[in-house]
């Protein structure tokens, strides 16, 4: 018997749910009933399996306030929990359109000898593991797990423990449908059962942080499986000379705040140039400060708790070790606790430099650093001072001036005279730069492509008993 693991209600402090890991053994049992499962998944076509996915839609639609109140429950925000259970919803239409062009292998041309031909097909990994985060616990543990079913995998899913209470109504709706239920799977845990999860899998998908990402990809090279890992940024936006700064400050505010700023796109440090800087700088200021904590309820302002306490704790090392350098708190800057949950104002600061974690590491919260810069040479060099590379905005007079900049910055997605738009547009293939990711886009037909394999039957047509190519010299084989 393993022992229950507790999590914390984000907006009291309490604790209030329990769940209990899996043991080894019933890991093994969940693992070889998908395996067994899997087969006739596949087997089926991928017809069956879109009309399945269709009809776990329903299921999901049909619980939504449900689900709702239970993301709600883990996240400690309302509105948002809610975009999550739609965004589900199309993700899901989304994959079922896309899938069929995706699982028709491509058509072949005539193979070099005339008497072969080449059969292509497409193999799904019998296994995924999805090992997911707390800070969209419902959207992204779907987020590789509906294009992995839809290529025709098993999957087994381990949420995070600190946002579990959103997985018992999940389990339900993936109950009603028993094609579903035979080979999708949420196991509950932390770490260790991470690791197990890793172990049984065939590929590995993964969203959380750059230093448990490494941990995994080292893990799953030990039986050389394919890991695809989206980890952490610290994303740059640039507002160059000329810019509209009024857009420019709206969209930063709202891209750095956003679910508390607890988000892999949210821009994380912004450098302005020196021309427009103190008008940035006094419209962000004037904006923040409209933007107060969602407490006592939802409808008291925009900014919900912090889902994780530890995070909190990080947060705030950082704001101490910026004003202990030099760096000057424009708004915010405190940790504040009401009602139990720990909360932050929108946090402005200025005289930033890269001698500061916060300009240096992923922050998750909602913290604004604002630096200035000189030419546009510059402001790039900045943005590219980073072991991140996942995305950025840049901000121009004209659009070819801020595409020209966006070219230039090492990050997998560029957002154009706007901010974070890759929290609202999922169609766009992308891929993570640096130590933000590996593997391909888990966006548009790509994220499906993933787990397939490609597999060639080459056959011979034709009846010559003795090819030319059985004479040949093979002693070069060997040289």
């Amino acid at each position: 018997m393993t022992e229950p693991i507790e999590a914390r209600d984000p907006r009291t402090g309490d604790v209030d749910y329990r769940v209990t890991p899996p043991t080894d053994d019933e890991l093994d049992r969940v693992e070889q009933s998908i395996r067994t499962s899997q087969e006739g998944w596949r087997e089926e076509g991928l017809e069956h399996r879109l009309d399945v996915l269709q009809r776990w839609k329903d299921e999901i639609e049909a619980n939504r306030e449900r689900l709702t109140d239970r993301v709600a429950a883990d996240t400690g925000r309302r509105g948002i929990s809610a975009t999550e259970v739609d965004a589900l919803v199309s993700m899901i239409d989304r994959v079922c359109e896309q899938a069929p062009a995706v699982l028709t292998p491509d058509p072949l041309g005539e193979a070099s000898i005339s008497s072969i031909r080449l059969d292509p097909e497409l193999v799904p990994y019998p296994l995924v593991g999805v090992v997911s985060p707390w800070n969209f616990p419902l959207l992204l543990s779907a987020i590789d797990t509906v294009p992995a079913l839809a290529a025709g995998c098993g999957v087994i899913v381990k949420p995070s423990e600190v946002t579990p209470r959103f997985v018992e109504p999940l389990r339900e709706t993936i109950a009603a449908v028993p094609e579903l239920d035979a080979v999708l799977e949420y196991v509950p845990g932390a770490g260790q059962t991470g690791a197990a999860v890793v172990d049984r899998a065939d590929a590995v998908a993964f969203t959380g942080s750059v230093e448990t990402g490494k941990k995994i990809a080292r893990q799953a090279a030990g039986s050389v499986k394919p890991t695809f890992l989206e980890l952490g940024g610290n994303d740059p936006a640039i507002v160059l000379a000329g810019a509209d700064v009024d857009a420019a400050t709206s969209a930063i505010l709202w891209a750095s705040t956003v679910n508390t700023g607890q988000g892999c796109q949210s821009i994380e440090r912004v450098y302005v140039h020196e021309g427009e800087y103190d008008r940035f700088v006094d419209q962000l200021l004037e904006k923040a400060a409209d933007v107060g904590l969602a407490y006592p309820d939802e409808d008291s302002g925009r900014l919900g708790p912090f889902i994780s306490r530890e995070q909190a704790d990080i947060v705030q090392r950082q704001l101490d070790d910026a004003a202990e350098k030099g760096a000057t708190i424009r708004h915010g800057g405190k940790i504040e606790t009401h009602g139990g949950g720990r909360w932050l104002r929108p946090t402005v600061l200025t005289d930033v430099d890269h001698s500061m974690a916060v300009a240096t590491e992923e922050t998750f919260g909602p913290v604004i650093p604002v630096a200035s810069f000189e030419t546009a040479d510059d402001a790039v060099e900045l943005a590219n001072d980073t072991v991140y590379g996942l995305s950025g905005a840049v901000f121009g007079e004209t659009e070819a001036a801020a595409i020209d900049v966006g070219r230039r910055i090492e990050a997998g997605a560029i957002s154009i005279n706007d901010a974070s738009l890759t929290a609202v547009l999922q169609e766009g293939e992308k891929q993570a730069f640096k130590q933000s990711g590996l593997g391909q886009s888990r966006f548009g037909p790509k994220g499906i492509d993933r787990f397939l394999r490609r597999k060639m039957q080459m056959v011979k047509t034709d009846a010559v008993p003795d090819p030319w190519w059985y004479d040949v010299d093979e002693s070069w084989l060997t040289e």
